[in-house]
């Protein structure tokens, strides 16, 4: 299996696994800067990991992450629905 590294050399297997690699810029960009980290850093450090990355592995984590994105924009606009009709039916009690 292949593997890329962080800027921090942290290796990240490349196995289609979006949330490895989500966990891992959370870890050394968000967690290892207490919190205190930019749209900049973090933007730098995905860049640093995608360009290390083949066309067709940059693919595979692309189809994953829209689909990822998708499912959590659908899920999203349900609550903010369910929510709605909630305060709905508490309004009319």
């Amino acid at each position: 299996m292949r593997t890329i590294t962080t800027s921090t050399g942290v290796s990240i297997d490349l196995d289609g696994d979006l949330l490895a690699i989500v966990e891992a810029l959370y870890r050394e960009v968000t967690a290892r800067r207490e919190l205190e980290r930019s749209f900049e850093d973090l933007l730098q450090e995905i860049t640093h990991l995608i360009g290390q990355m083949s066309d067709e592995e940059r693919r595979t984590y692309l189809a994953e992450s829209l689909f990822l994105n998708t499912v959590k924009y659908e899920n999203d606009r349900l609550e903010a629905y369910i929510r709605r009709l909630t305060e709905g039916a508490r309004g009319r009690e």
